[in-house]
C-alpha cells in the first residue's frame, strides 16, 4: 500500500495547451494515470493498452526519455503509425511510472492517429 508521498506527479500538456496534472503509483502506466484520474484527453488509450492503436502517443522531455526502458518492436510498429512522431515519442501505455519521473511533463501531440482505422488520411495530402 502506497501513501500519498509515494505518488508520482505527472503533468500532461493537452492538445489545446492546457496543463493537466495527475498523480499515479510507481508501476502504473501513463495510460493508467490518465484513466484513473479521468483526464480529458480525447481518444487517449482507445485500445486500453493492448498495443493495437497509437492514441496514447506522448512526447517526453529529453532527460526523461533517455531513462525510459527499451522500446519493443510492437511499440515501435505502433509509433510508426502515429501522427506527429518525434525523437522522444513513446506510447503512454508502455511507460510505467518510476520515482525519477516525479514532476515530469509530457506533451500530447496535436493530431492523433488510431492505428485501428484502416484508412491513413495523411498520405492523401
Amino acid at each position: 500500500m502506497y501513501d500519498s508521498e509515494d505518488k508520482i506527479t505527472v503533468h500532461f500538456i493537452n492538445r489545446d495547451g492546457d496543463k493537466l496534472t495527475a498523480k499515479g503509483k510507481p508501476g502504473d502506466s501513463l495510460l493508467d494515470v490518465v484513466v484513473n484520474n479521468n483526464l480529458d484527453i480525447d481518444g487517449f488509450g482507445a485500445c486500453e493498452g493492448t498495443l493495437a492503436c497509437s492514441t496514447c502517443h506522448l512526447i517526453f522531455e529529453d532527460h526523461i526519455f533517455e531513462k525510459l526502458d527499451a522500446i519493443t518492436d510492437e511499440e515501435m510498429d505502433m509509433l510508426d503509425l502515429a501522427y506527429g512522431l518525434t525523437e522522444t515519442s513513446r506510447l503512454g501505455c508502455q511507460i510505467c511510472l518510476k520515482k525519477l519521473m516525479d514532476n515530469m511533463t509530457v506533451r500530447v501531440p496535436e493530431a492523433v492517429a488510431d492505428a485501428r482505422q484502416s484508412i491513413d488520411m495523411s498520405k492523401n495530402s
